[in-house]
């Protein structure tokens, strides 16, 4: 089933307003939900919004708190979210992160106290979108375990890098692990394999199976070692820079909130550049692909999928889609 990308964000946005957000940050979220889905990340999209309706109806969020900027060290500021829609936050960091750019050539906005921003290449697009180079990551409640161990003690951190391009941003958008946690809900739902071992089972074993490696909480790192020690150095950096909370900290509390999170920007030149990143896209894509595959480069897929959803609709889940029009 599809369903037309208009029709899917006006009826976010008219559930959102139900519950009591405000016009303007439920017009907001309800564009990143749809756009999520309209790009094919799915597990950020429509699949999400319930249980992000019902985390702020618990009262999780604090959906009328405003972030505010409380250090600035020229083009390094500090901001606390005060624990409001991550979305939101995010936008605001990254839209002041730009500005700071513009001035200095490079713009670094950490903030603690926010929560879930949902798909982070929402953030680097916005970047991309302003002409700049985007950066950002943020860490989470622990559910990654660390390489050698068995107990979940990382945060499956996601890392953004968007550069700008006339043609289609190149956009990288990756979790820590394997799988997103969003993409291992997913495949459980569809009741699918996933392409690839994305973790263990309870006996420890590589597995394909994603029910079976949400009960062991046994990801895996890409990269093996060198995913655990990225995730560590994420979960670092954001801490630090933002002065908030680490993933011990955030993990303290059964469900995710109040965590810390980095936006930076750096002005991309002009059109010297455009002919440097064609040329090293070109490069890239002339290696001979494997049978069946092709050789993309990181949002070249996300591009193609947009505007496939753009005109025939955006895929659904038939269940999910009902309960939000019930909502």
């Amino acid at each position: 089933m599809r369903v037309p990308y208009q029709n899917l964000k006006a009826e976010f946005e008219r559930v959102l307003l139900s519950i009591g957000l405000q016009v303007e940050k439920a017009r907001q979220c309800a564009a990143i939900f749809a756009a999520n889905s309209r790009d094919g990340v799915y597990s950020h999209g429509l699949n999400r919004f319930p249980s992000f309706v019902q985390t702020v109806k618990e009262g999780l969020f604090k959906p009328d708190a405003e972030p505010v900027m409380e250090n600035s060290l020229g083009a390094i500021e500090q901001w606390n979210g005060n624990f409001g829609l991550g979305m939101i936050n995010a936008g605001t960091c990254m839209g002041r992160a730009i500005e700071l750019a513009d001035k200095y050539g490079i713009g670094c906005v950490a903030i603690k106290n926010t929560n879930h921003w949902m798909r982070g290449g929402t953030y680097g697009l916005q970047a991309a979108d302003a002409g700049f180079i985007g950066i950002c990551f943020t860490n989470t409640i622990a559910n990654l375990p660390p390489w050698g161990g068995l107990d979940p003690r990382l945060g499956n951190n996601p890392l953004v890098i968007a550069v700008p391009r006339k043609e289609g941003h190149i956009l990288l958008d990756m979790a820590i692990s394997q799988y997103s946690v969003g993409k291992l809900m997913e495949s459980k739902a569809q009741n699918k394999p996933l392409p690839l071992p994305g973790g263990y089972d309870s006996e420890g074993n590589l597995s394909t199976d994603a029910n079976a490696i949400l009960q062991s909480k046994r990801m895996l790192p890409i990269g093996f070692w060198k995913g655990s020690g990225l995730s560590l150095m994420l979960d670092l950096l954001a801490t630090l820079l933002s002065g908030g909370k680490s993933t011990m900290q955030i993990s303290e509390h059964e469900k995710e909130w109040g965590v810390s999170q980095v936006f930076i920007c750096l002005k991309a030149g002009g059109e010297q550049n455009e002919q440097i990143i064609n040329g090293i896209l070109e490069y890239t894509k002339s290696s001979n692909p494997v049978d069946g595959s092709r050789v993309s480069y990181p949002g070249e897929n996300m591009l193609r999928t947009r505007e496939k959803n753009l005109q025939e609709g955006v895929p659904v889940d038939e269940k999910i889609w009902e309960k939000v029009l019930e909502m």
